[in-house]
């Protein structure tokens, strides 16, 4: 995936009650292990559902479950290819939230 420098936001965004609500949302939803391994195997390349079912360790009903959840929170979108259907990350918003966190918990402790 060639990813296209965008600046951080520097300043946090006035936020209305519903707004926050959805912000809460996605991050309980990357709160689980099992759709977090999904969005990370995304990261650099569109993956196939068999793919993601084995990088999780889920069954393909239940990964279908969570990438149904995940394309819905437009944190993955999906594409066709053929009959394989591919996702990838919804858009770099999502690449830099994973990545910066993963840098962060790999920081050492003080």
């Amino acid at each position: 995936m060639t990813e296209t420098h965008q600046p951080c936001c520097t300043e946090l965004p006035e936020m209305s009650s519903e707004q926050l609500a959805r912000l809460a949302s996605l991050f309980r939803l990357l709160g689980d292990e099992g759709r977090l391994k999904l969005v990370m195997a995304c990261i650099d390349a569109p993956q196939p559902v068999c793919c993601l079912s084995e990088i999780s360790g889920m069954s393909q009903p239940l990964t279908s479950h969570h990438l149904r959840g995940l394309r819905e929170a437009r944190i993955l979108k999906s594409s066709r290819r053929g009959k394989q259907v591919l996702y990838e990350l919804d858009d770099h918003h999502i690449r830099h939230v994973v990545l910066d966190l993963a840098s962060h918990v790999l920081e050492p402790c003080d």
